[in-house]
Protein backbone atom coordinates (compact mmCIF):
# COMPACT_ATOMS: atom_id res chain seq x y z
CA UNK A 1 0.00 0.00 0.00
CA UNK A 2 1.12 3.67 -0.71
CA UNK A 3 1.91 5.81 1.80
CA UNK A 4 0.05 9.43 1.27
CA UNK A 5 1.09 12.64 2.74
CA UNK A 6 -0.88 15.86 2.98
CA UNK A 7 1.34 18.59 1.10
CA UNK A 8 0.48 21.26 3.71
CA UNK A 9 1.32 19.43 6.40
CA UNK A 10 4.42 17.78 4.90
CA UNK A 11 5.69 21.91 4.58
CA UNK A 12 4.68 22.99 8.52
CA UNK A 13 7.08 25.03 9.76
CA UNK A 14 9.34 24.98 6.85
CA UNK A 15 7.60 27.88 5.17
CA UNK A 16 4.03 27.74 5.80
CA UNK A 17 2.35 27.85 9.09
CA UNK A 18 -1.16 26.64 10.85
CA UNK A 19 -4.19 27.65 9.44
CA UNK A 20 -5.23 27.77 13.12
CA UNK A 21 -3.28 28.87 15.72
CA UNK A 22 -4.33 28.25 19.60
CA UNK A 23 -3.02 26.30 22.58
CA UNK A 24 -5.46 23.65 24.40
CA UNK A 25 -5.12 20.86 26.75
CA UNK A 26 -6.90 17.91 27.80
CA UNK A 27 -10.42 17.85 27.01
CA UNK A 28 -10.51 21.06 26.10
CA UNK A 29 -8.33 20.63 22.65
CA UNK A 30 -10.80 17.94 21.84
CA UNK A 31 -13.49 20.91 22.55
CA UNK A 32 -11.83 23.62 20.61
CA UNK A 33 -11.26 21.17 17.40
CA UNK A 34 -14.58 20.35 16.77
CA UNK A 35 -15.65 23.46 17.31
CA UNK A 36 -13.36 24.51 14.13
CA UNK A 37 -14.83 21.98 12.36
CA UNK A 38 -18.18 23.41 12.57
CA UNK A 39 -16.88 27.30 12.31
CA UNK A 40 -15.60 25.60 8.90
CA UNK A 41 -18.98 23.91 7.62
CA UNK A 42 -21.14 26.82 8.71
CA UNK A 43 -19.16 29.31 7.05
CA UNK A 44 -19.08 27.03 3.68
CA UNK A 45 -22.45 26.29 4.22
CA UNK A 46 -23.64 29.81 4.24
CA UNK A 47 -21.22 31.15 1.56
CA UNK A 48 -21.46 28.53 -1.36
CA UNK A 49 -21.32 30.88 -3.94
CA UNK A 50 -18.91 32.97 -2.28
CA UNK A 51 -15.52 31.51 -3.35
CA UNK A 52 -14.23 30.87 -0.19
CA UNK A 53 -10.77 29.79 -0.55
CA UNK A 54 -9.55 28.84 3.65
CA UNK A 55 -10.28 30.09 6.79
CA UNK A 56 -8.03 31.60 9.36
CA UNK A 57 -9.22 30.99 12.66
CA UNK A 58 -7.15 32.43 15.85
CA UNK A 59 -7.91 32.59 19.64
CA UNK A 60 -5.65 35.11 21.92
CA UNK A 61 -8.49 35.29 24.46
CA UNK A 62 -10.12 32.73 26.00
CA UNK A 63 -13.92 33.88 25.73
CA UNK A 64 -12.86 35.43 21.88
CA UNK A 65 -12.60 33.81 18.12
CA UNK A 66 -11.47 35.61 15.47
CA UNK A 67 -12.11 34.36 12.01
CA UNK A 68 -10.46 35.37 8.93
CA UNK A 69 -12.49 34.51 5.33
CA UNK A 70 -10.28 34.41 1.91
CA UNK A 71 -12.88 34.81 -0.44
CA UNK A 72 -12.61 35.51 -3.94
CA UNK A 73 -15.89 37.50 -3.55
CA UNK A 74 -15.70 39.74 -1.20
CA UNK A 75 -19.02 41.31 -2.15
CA UNK A 76 -21.04 38.62 -1.38
CA UNK A 77 -19.32 37.68 1.87
CA UNK A 78 -20.11 41.30 3.02
CA UNK A 79 -23.30 42.04 1.68
CA UNK A 80 -25.45 45.34 1.45
CA UNK A 81 -24.33 47.53 3.92
CA UNK A 82 -22.46 44.42 6.04
CA UNK A 83 -25.60 42.54 6.35
CA UNK A 84 -24.38 39.57 5.60
CA UNK A 85 -21.24 39.95 7.54
CA UNK A 86 -23.08 41.41 10.27
CA UNK A 87 -25.90 37.73 10.31
CA UNK A 88 -23.04 35.32 9.65
CA UNK A 89 -21.20 36.79 12.91
CA UNK A 90 -24.63 36.37 14.67
CA UNK A 91 -24.70 32.96 13.98
CA UNK A 92 -21.05 32.19 14.63
CA UNK A 93 -21.67 33.70 18.00
CA UNK A 94 -24.45 31.53 18.69
CA UNK A 95 -22.63 28.38 17.39
CA UNK A 96 -19.27 29.17 19.39
CA UNK A 97 -21.44 31.33 22.67
CA UNK A 98 -18.42 33.52 22.34
CA UNK A 99 -17.13 36.99 21.10
CA UNK A 100 -16.62 36.48 17.31
CA UNK A 101 -14.76 38.82 15.42
CA UNK A 102 -14.73 38.22 11.52
CA UNK A 103 -12.56 39.75 9.12
CA UNK A 104 -12.76 38.95 4.99
CA UNK A 105 -9.44 39.18 3.35
CA UNK A 106 -9.75 38.73 -0.58
CA UNK A 107 -8.01 36.51 -3.12
CA UNK A 108 -5.69 37.60 -5.55
CA UNK A 109 -5.88 35.49 -9.08
CA UNK A 110 -8.98 32.69 -8.20
CA UNK A 111 -7.99 31.39 -11.63
CA UNK A 112 -4.88 30.00 -9.94
CA UNK A 113 -6.04 28.75 -6.08
CA UNK A 114 -6.38 25.33 -5.99
CA UNK A 115 -8.64 24.91 -3.45
CA UNK A 116 -11.08 27.47 -6.47
CA UNK A 117 -10.47 25.44 -8.66
CA UNK A 118 -11.23 22.33 -7.36
CA UNK A 119 -14.42 23.43 -6.50
CA UNK A 120 -15.34 24.61 -9.78
CA UNK A 121 -14.42 21.58 -11.62
CA UNK A 122 -16.53 20.28 -9.47
CA UNK A 123 -19.34 22.36 -9.96
CA UNK A 124 -18.78 22.09 -13.91
CA UNK A 125 -19.03 17.77 -13.24
CA UNK A 126 -22.37 18.48 -11.09
CA UNK A 127 -23.49 20.15 -14.54
CA UNK A 128 -22.60 17.27 -16.45
CA UNK A 129 -19.98 18.85 -17.93
CA UNK A 130 -17.09 16.14 -19.86
CA UNK A 131 -14.42 16.06 -17.21
CA UNK A 132 -11.75 16.30 -19.79
CA UNK A 133 -12.34 19.23 -21.11
CA UNK A 134 -13.23 21.05 -16.88
CA UNK A 135 -9.91 19.47 -16.30
CA UNK A 136 -7.95 20.88 -19.18
CA UNK A 137 -9.81 24.33 -19.39
CA UNK A 138 -8.66 24.68 -16.01
CA UNK A 139 -5.42 23.74 -16.49
CA UNK A 140 -5.01 26.40 -19.22
CA UNK A 141 -6.55 29.04 -17.10
CA UNK A 142 -4.24 28.24 -14.41
CA UNK A 143 -1.00 28.51 -16.54
CA UNK A 144 -1.58 32.10 -17.27
CA UNK A 145 -1.43 33.36 -13.82
CA UNK A 146 1.63 34.78 -13.13
CA UNK A 147 3.63 33.38 -10.58
CA UNK A 148 2.29 29.98 -11.46
CA UNK A 149 4.81 27.64 -13.09
CA UNK A 150 3.12 23.93 -13.05
CA UNK A 151 -0.61 22.33 -12.08
CA UNK A 152 -1.80 18.77 -11.52
CA UNK A 153 -5.28 17.85 -11.41
CA UNK A 154 -6.94 14.23 -10.94
CA UNK A 155 -10.07 12.96 -10.91
CA UNK A 156 -11.64 9.92 -9.48
CA UNK A 157 -14.92 7.91 -9.57
CA UNK A 158 -17.32 6.79 -12.28
CA UNK A 159 -16.45 9.07 -14.76
CA UNK A 160 -18.61 9.52 -17.43
CA UNK A 161 -21.14 7.11 -16.47
CA UNK A 162 -18.89 3.91 -16.35
CA UNK A 163 -19.45 0.54 -14.48
CA UNK A 164 -15.88 0.66 -12.86
CA UNK A 165 -14.87 3.88 -11.38
CA UNK A 166 -10.92 5.01 -12.13
CA UNK A 167 -8.65 7.64 -12.19
CA UNK A 168 -7.91 10.65 -14.80
CA UNK A 169 -5.37 13.20 -14.17
CA UNK A 170 -4.20 16.30 -16.53
CA UNK A 171 -0.71 18.03 -15.52
CA UNK A 172 1.05 21.21 -16.97
CA UNK A 173 4.38 22.71 -16.18
CA UNK A 174 6.23 21.35 -13.40
CA UNK A 175 4.92 20.32 -10.03
CA UNK A 176 7.53 18.77 -7.44
CA UNK A 177 5.10 17.07 -4.97
CA UNK A 178 8.23 15.70 -2.68
CA UNK A 179 10.71 18.70 -2.50
CA UNK A 180 9.62 20.45 0.62
CA UNK A 181 10.97 23.69 -0.41
CA UNK A 182 8.32 23.35 -2.93
CA UNK A 183 6.02 26.43 -2.62
CA UNK A 184 2.74 24.17 -3.44
CA UNK A 185 -1.00 24.85 -3.01
CA UNK A 186 -3.61 22.07 -2.77
CA UNK A 187 -6.98 21.91 -2.99
CA UNK A 188 -10.26 19.38 -2.80
CA UNK A 189 -13.63 19.22 -3.75
CA UNK A 190 -16.52 16.81 -4.10
CA UNK A 191 -18.61 16.73 -6.78
CA UNK A 192 -22.56 14.55 -6.47
CA UNK A 193 -23.52 13.52 -9.96
CA UNK A 194 -26.12 11.09 -10.97
CA UNK A 195 -23.42 8.28 -11.22
CA UNK A 196 -21.92 8.73 -7.65
CA UNK A 197 -19.68 10.95 -5.91
CA UNK A 198 -16.01 12.25 -8.13
CA UNK A 199 -13.34 13.40 -5.85
CA UNK A 200 -11.28 16.30 -7.07
CA UNK A 201 -7.07 16.75 -6.38
CA UNK A 202 -5.68 20.05 -7.33
CA UNK A 203 -1.93 20.95 -6.97
CA UNK A 204 -0.68 24.09 -8.02
CA UNK A 205 3.13 25.13 -7.61
CA UNK A 206 4.35 28.20 -7.66
CA UNK A 207 8.46 28.21 -7.53
CA UNK A 208 10.32 27.37 -4.62
CA UNK A 209 10.93 29.18 -1.66
CA UNK A 210 14.23 29.29 -0.29
CA UNK A 211 15.85 29.42 3.53
CA UNK A 212 16.50 33.53 3.93
CA UNK A 213 20.56 33.71 4.48
CA UNK A 214 22.20 35.62 7.09
CA UNK A 215 23.87 38.81 5.73
CA UNK A 216 27.40 38.95 6.42
CA UNK A 217 28.37 41.77 8.80
CA UNK A 218 31.74 43.62 9.85
CA UNK A 219 33.51 42.15 12.50
CA UNK A 220 35.78 44.13 14.74
CA UNK A 221 38.63 42.45 15.77
CA UNK A 222 41.33 44.30 18.39
CA UNK A 223 45.01 43.43 17.54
Amino acid sequence: MGRKVHPVGFRLKAFRDWNTRWFAEGEQYRDLLHEDFAIRKLVKKELPAAGVSHLHIERAAPNQVMVVIHTARPGIVIGRKGASVKELRGKLRTLTGKAVRLEVEEVGQPEGNAQLIAENIAGQLERRIAHSRAMKRAAMQAMRQPGVEGVRIEVGGRLGGSEMARKEKVSDGRVPRNTLRANLEYGTAEGLTTFGMIGVKVWVYRGEILPQRAEATDVYISE
